[in-house]
This record gives C-alpha cells, structure tokens and sequence, in this order.
C-alpha cells in the first residue's frame, strides 16, 4: 500500500527536481527526457502555469541553480548563462561560475558570449526581412549578386539560390573551406574558389553542412543594402529588440567590459585561451556576440511576441523543413521522443512524438561553438517556451541541457500550486 508524506516545498524540489542532475556517466539524456515525459505528462498537451506567479519563479530558480551549480561542482563547465522565456515573460535569467578562471568575477545575465553557429539563426532572419522588404527573394541566384561565385559546373553555378545557400544545400561536400574561413580570407575570394570542388548532389537534394557557402548569404544582404552585415543586423534586429550589448566584431566584443572568457580543460582544471578573431570575417555563419538576456529578448520575437521586426508569414518560411538531416548520430537526433530533423533557413527543425500520448511537437533549434565557446538555443511554438544556454567552455553537457532545462520548466510548471502532497511508494 502507498503512503503519503506531506513534504516541505524545499524537500518537495530537492526530490522532484534533482533526479535530471544524475551525472551522464549514469544515465543518459535520452533516459532522463524520456522518464521526465512519461511521469509528468497528463494530457496530451500540456497546460503550463502561470508564468508570472512568485511561486514557480521561485521554483524554477531554484531548480536551474541546482543543475548548473551541480555542474560547476562537478566540473563539468567552468561557468554558464540560462534565459528561458514563456508567454513573452523572462522567467529566469541568470548566470553560473566564472567569467575568467584567474579572477574572481563572476557571469550574471548581461555576461556577453561568443555564439558561434546560433548565429546562422541571425542570418535567416536577416534574410526574412530583406525579402519583406522586396529587397531579396529566397530564390534569388547566389551568382546574380555575387559574380564570383563559382562552383565546377556552370550549370549547378547558374542554379544555385539564397535558399540553398542558407539551408546547407548547395550541393558542396560538408564544411568546404571551412578553414579558409577561419584563415580570414575574404567571403568573395572563397566564393571564387568553389569551382576547384567536385559537388556531390544536384542544388535543393542534399544537406551538406556549410560556413563558407552559408555566409555568402550575409555577402547578399550586403549587396542589396548597400549597408554592412554588422549595420544591418544592429538597425533590423538588435536596435528594434533592444539587444544593447550584441555586437558582431572582435573589437566591440573585447571592449566589452562583462564578457565571459573562453577556457578549455587542461589536466583536470580550466584554463583560459586567447579570445580569437574567427568568423567576424563570416558574420551570418558564427560572428555574433550577445548576453542571455538579449538572447532571451530574441526569443520573444522568434515566439511572435514582436511581429513589427519580421511578419508571422516570413518567419514561417524561415522556420519551414526544407530538407531532412539523415542519420541517427547528432545528439539532438537522440534526445527523447526524436523522430526527425530538418534545415530550414539558418534553423534546425525537429519533430518529436511523445512516447504516452503518441502526440508529435516541434522544436526549432540550434547550437553554436567557436573560440571555446558553446551555445544552445532552442523554441518551442506550441508551448510558448524559449530556452538559450551560454557556456564558455566546450562541455558534453551541452548535448543534453536543452531536454534538461524543458524536463525542470515542465516539473515546476505543471505542478499546481496547492499541491504539495505527492505519494511515495518507498522511501
């Protein structure tokens, strides 16, 4: 027979809460989003709580800061930034461990971060608003607007479209001249040298992960603007979302005075690295500084929270599955419930079904890593939810936090606030 325990709201988290905090050498993220869903779930669509009640913020907080301040014991990440936004409200921003491990300061919210690839979301949405604007279409030939652009057939060259360009099918093998980007070689001297490369699929068939080709879109945007990318994104997206201290250069970005510094883990311990000037020749592909909370201001737009930036219609082509990424290996392809992955424009899309009710969610995703750096973003339209996470080191936690930070908001969230009596088949 069960017994009931009337348990403190203190003991209540410690119990419900720590359980997706158990190490990965344990048990793996697929187990613990899987055992979350199935416990919680009890309708086919959940029904979250109030966003701006005291009480779950309180929850919530507390739970996130048992995570990462697990992680930071742990040693599993040297610091971290978490924004997760609801129903256009920032229910939590804060911000874990050290800026830099040679002094004691410390990441809060407005601790700016590279963001590597989460940057390509950007790039879309950029993209959105030139085609708003009548300035771009999606089917706009890549050669019309960059005439260097060259790749070994001319009648792949003549087909190629800023659709393909910013969904990763162009056809060119997997990070082509990727290294040439990082070299800072010029975005229309790369576009020149596509021609020394055998394509492997006609344009729109295959998904080919790119940053050289993928930033050419940013070369694009430039050219029908006549504006730089830097000056275009801060007039279109960072000055209308009020993002005051995202930038796109290394300059801005060093001169920053609350930025978190880039460390790697060396023997045991983290040590900081030299901060670099990687993709601010490649703005739209991974050259984006921003702190959590304008990231979290970003993700109330991306929720439509603020359609005067890009119309509902745009944002929609933007997130729409142009082409499905094959395969079972990437480790959003093994979060709980995956049943598929797609590119849209600058955007992973993926699909799940919940292993109870059989229903199928959709997630729209990306993550980033550069200079040391990693990041994850990630939107969930049916349910209103936002959730971005800023490292400052490379961390294996990262392939997990995303279904980590939504199996908390979910426990916290769905638990009514009177409820404070759960049963307990054993102690």
């Amino acid at each position: 027979m069960k017994k009931r325990f009337i348990i403190a709201p203190s003991m209540l988290l410690l119990i419900a809460l720590l359980f997706p905090l158990i190490s990965a050498n344990q048990i793996d993220s697929s187990s613990l989003a899987q055992q979350t869903a199935l416990t919680q779930i009890e309708e086919a669509k959940p029904v979250f709580k109030n966003p701006l009640s005291d009480l779950y913020k309180q929850r919530l907080t507390e739970a996130i800061e048992a995570y990462f301040n697990k992680a930071i014991a742990q040693k599993k990440i040297i610091g971290a930034a978490v924004g997760v936004v609801k129903c256009d409200s920032m229910v939590y921003l804060g911000g874990f461990g050290k800026r830099n491990s040679k002094e004691n300061l410390t990441i809060d919210a407005e601790t700016v971060f590279r963001i590597g690839s989460v940057s390509k979301g950007f790039a879309g949405i950029l993209a959105g608003i030139q085609v708003q604007e009548g300035k771009l279409n999606w089917d706009d030939k890549v050669q019309d607007h960059i005439p260097t652009f060259q790749l070994a057939s001319k009648k792949k060259t003549e087909e190629i479209t800023l659709s393909h360009i910013l969904s990763h099918t162009s056809g060119l093998p997997y990070h082509s001249y990727t290294n040439l980007v990082e070299d800072g070689v010029d975005l229309e001297v790369i576009a020149a040298d596509f021609k020394k490369i055998q394509t492997i699929g006609n344009p729109g068939s295959v998904y080919s992960y790119q940053n050289a080709a993928f930033a050419l879109g940013g070369t694009m945007i430039e050219k029908v603007t006549g504006n730089s990318y830097s000056k275009e994104i801060a007039d279109k997206i960072f000055t209308p979302l009020d993002m005051t201290t995202a930038s796109t250069d290394y300059q801005s970005f060093i001169n920053t005075d609350n930025i978190a510094y880039p460390h790697r883990k060396r023997y045991g311990r983290y040590r900081t690295v030299k901060i670099n000037q990687k993709y601010y020749n490649a703005i739209a592909a991974g050259g984006v500084n921003a702190s959590v909370t304008d990231m979290s201001k970003y993700m109330r737009f991306l929720l439509g929270h603020n359609q005067d930036v890009l119309g509902t219609n745009i944002m929609n082509e933007v997130f729409n599955s142009n082409i499905q990424i094959e395969g079972r290996s990437k480790y959003y392809q093994k979060w709980s419930g995956h049943q598929a992955s797609y590119y849209g424009l600058g955007w992973r899309i993926h699909t799940f079904k919940n292993n109870r009710t059989g229903e199928i969610s959709k997630m729209i995703h990306h993550g980033g890593h550069v200079n040391s750096y990693r990041s994850e973003i990630a939107i969930y339209p049916e349910e209103d939810l936002g959730i971005t996470v800023l490292f400052n080191s490379p961390t294996k936690l990262a392939r997990t936090v995303i279904p980590d930070i939504k199996a908390i908001v979910k426990q916290i969230m769905e638990l009514p606030e009177e409820e404070f009596v759960e049963e307990i088949a054993e102690l």
